[in-house]
């Protein structure tokens, strides 16, 4: 059986830039309507493709990127621009638990993660531990559609999934945002 993990071997391929094509970053921080966050905690960052951008949206704030990868999180501690060096934090976590306090985060996200997990219930009660109460968890991912790009279909998950997935999780005022034309946008609120 095919792993649902990414090869951290093919990181090259999470720095590709027609991923700022398919997943533009400011779109998707448009779509958010953050009010000034203060901490923002990326699960699965990889190489920081989303956290280096998000954290340039940020007055004063910090993006904890996250990973339970060495070769991803060492590629992202060498490759940092400087100018976002004291904003990002590259942060070791385990497979479902993030090193950082309760309810410290304004916003959590995942991006491209949700196919590769085994059970979601538990990174999603992580994700509930982490956050502020009324504040955002969102989940992007692959279209379960043929494509070109992407995982195999046959991992990927359908918007009804993570939207189950988020509720079970005890996520209110769940929204699907249909801008992004291969994944899904779904967020929702700690309640």
């Amino acid at each position: 059986m095919e792993s649902k993990k990414f090869d951290p071997a093919k990181l090259v391929k999470l720095n590709d830039p027609k991923r700022f094509t398919i997943m533009s970053p400011d779109l998707i921080w448009d779509t958010l309507h953050l009010s000034d966050p203060q901490v923002i905690v990326d699960i699965g960052a990889g190489t920081g493709f989303f956290s280096v951008p998000f954290s340039e949206k940020m007055k004063n704030g910090k993006v904890y990127a996250c990973d339970i990868s060495d070769v991803m999180l060492d590629w992202m501690k060498e490759n940092l621009p400087a100018d976002v060096k004291e904003s990002v934090v590259p942060l070791k976590m385990e497979e479902t638990k993030v090193p950082l306090p309760d309810d410290i985060a304004d916003l959590v996200y995942m991006i491209n993660l949700h196919h590769e997990l085994d059970s979601a219930k538990d990174i999603i009660a992580e994700c509930q531990r982490l956050l502020k109460k009324g504040d955002t968890l969102m989940i992007i991912d692959w279209k379960k559609e043929e494509m070109e790009d992407g995982p195999p279909l046959s991992i990927r998950v359908t918007e009804e999934d993570i939207r189950s997935d988020m509720h079970a999780g005890g996520f209110t005022k769940i929204i699907a945002h249909p801008v992004l034309p291969y994944h899904h946008f779904v967020v929702g609120e700690k309640s």
